[in-house]
C-alpha cells in the first residue's frame, strides 16, 4: 500500500470507527471479542484497501467481513463453554439504578444474547444499521424470504423474553 493510499485508510478507519465497533459490540456482545473481531476485519481491509476503495463500498464490505468473522467464531467456540473475563462477574444482587433506562437497556441486552447467532446478525443489521432485506440477504447468503422469516420469529421471540420493550414500544 502506498502513502496516499494507506492514509486514505487511516481516515477512513477515524471516521467509521465508532460505528463499526458497536456493529461488531452488537454481533459478540463483549467488549474484547468485539475489539478484536474489528481488529481482525480491519487488518483484513487494509490488504484488499486498493481495490475496495475503489468500489466505493468498503462498508459493505467490511460489514460482511465482520459477520463472516464472527461465524467463524461461534463455529470454533460451539463446544466451548467456558469464557474468561478480565474482571470477576458482579454478584447476584444488583443495586437499583436511577436511570429508567437501564433496567430495559439490561433486558434487552440479556434477550439479544439468548438469540442465536443468525437471529441476533439479522436483528443488528436490520435495525440498527438498518440495511434494506436484499443487502441482508447478500450479506448473510440467504434468501430476502428467509431474512423476513427470520426478523418475524425474532422479533417474537424478542417480545417473549423482553416484554418491557413492547410496552415501551407502545408508549411512544
Amino acid at each position: 500500500m502506498d502513502g496516499a493510499a494507506e492514509r486514505e485508510f487511516r481516515e477512513y478507519v477515524a471516521a467509521r470507527q465508532g460505528a463499526l465497533f458497536r456493529t461488531a459490540m452488537l454481533l459478540t456482545g463483549h467488549r474484547q471479542d468485539a475489539e478484536d473481531l474489528l481488529q481482525t476485519a480491519l487488518a483484513k481491509l487494509a490488504t484488499r484497501w486498493t481495490s475496495l476503495r475503489d468500489s466505493g463500498s468498503p462498508d459493505a464490505y467490511l460489514r460482511r467481513m465482520l459477520y463472516h468473522q464472527q461465524v467463524s467464531v461461534w463455529r470454533r467456540l460451539r463446544h466451548r463453554r467456558e469464557r474468561s473475563y478480565a474482571e470477576p462477574p458482579e454478584s447476584a444482587v444488583q443495586v437499583a439504578d436511577p436511570a429508567a433506562d437501564t433496567a430495559l437497556r439490561v433486558s434487552l441486552a440479556e434477550a439479544l444474547r439468548g438469540l442465536t447467532p443468525r437471529q441476533r446478525a439479522v436483528i443488528v443489521l436490520r435495525y440498527y444499521e438498518d440495511l434494506p432485506e436484499a443487502e441482508i440477504a447478500s450479506i448473510l447468503s440467504c434468501s430476502v424470504g428467509t431474512v423476513r422469516s427470520q426478523t418475524h420469529r425474532t422479533l417474537a421471540r424478542l417480545r417473549v423474553s423482553c416484554p418491557e420493550l413492547s410496552l415501551t414500544m407502545e408508549m411512544k
